[in-house]
């Protein structure tokens, strides 16, 4: 199928790694130019470097997604480069761990920077180029807000915000023709999924109970399932789709895992 995403500017936070670089490699796989936004120039420049071998197209922007002036300016050098933003994928962040019970006021609202304000912020600058584009949002979230976790208050409140923001975005940019979605993940193999795993006590008996509970086919999630959903969110051919949460998560969030004893 084609997605219609030749030539089309998306912004994609956090788009250097994990989930992110899945979703850039599909993004210019589409025809799409994606533009990875990320605080480590290196990190943002090979992957752009990998798009260009395999033939694709690519951009980066270095900004610390933490302060309000480098997503303004994320979005600023976007537009003066490309003269457009077709599209936006918020998606940087990090389960940090930040607890009701250990936790404390500096950290949690630290947390909320690094994983929910920001969301906001590239969304409000690049709203006057959406608005002449009738482009689409994609925010990405996580099983957390809805399943809880344990130990990470900070997290599950950024992505209960994410969420929220998804639905009153779409009802307050239907005017514009401009739709606002949300993938949701749940288990996915990254770089930092790698790390927490390694911070617990039996990390490959940890790992194995976790993929034995997720029912469709006791396998993690990968990036480039979720990357596929993300393009064809942001593609015309979800053109009458808004406001609406989508579970690319093998079943995990929402179906019974006793049916995976």
């Amino acid at each position: 199928m084609d997605l219609n995403l030749q030539d089309k500017i998306i912004l994609v936070t956090g788009g250097a790694k994990g989930i992110g670089e899945g979703i850039s490699t599909v993004l210019a796989t589409e025809g799409a130019i994606p533009v990875i936004v990320g605080r480590n120039e290196a990190d943002n420049q090979k992957v752009v470097e990998a798009i260009r071998a395999s033939g694709g197209k690519a951009h980066q922007v270095v900004a610390e997604l933490t302060r309000p002036d480098d997503c303004k300016r994320a979005v600023e050098q976007t537009l003066a480069q490309f003269g457009q933003i077709d599209g936006l994928v918020n998606n940087a962040g990090v389960n940090d761990g930040v607890g009701l019970e250990q936790g404390c006021y500096e950290d949690f609202m630290a947390s909320l920077h690094k994983n929910l304000v920001h969301y906001y912020l590239m969304a409000h600058h690049a709203l006057p180029a959406l608005k002449q584009s009738k482009g689409a949002i994609v925010n990405i979230g996580s099983k957390v807000a809805e399943t809880g976790q344990g130990n990470t208050s900070a997290y599950a409140a950024a992505n209960g915000g994410r969420n929220a923001l998804t639905r009153e975005w779409a009802v307050e940019l239907l005017p514009y023709g401009i739709r606002v979605n949300c993938v949701i993940v749940a288990e996915s193999w990254t770089p930092l999924y790698a790390n927490w795993i390694k911070t617990l006590p039996d990390p490959d008996k940890k790992l194995q109970q976790i993929v034995s509970k997720i029912p469709l086919q006791r396998r993690m999630t990968t990036t480039e399932e979720i990357a596929n959903a993300v393009a064809f969110l942001l593609s015309e051919r979800s053109s009458h789709t808004t406001g609406q949460l989508l579970h690319v998560d093998g079943g995990y969030t929402h179906l019974d895992r006793a049916i995976t004893d």
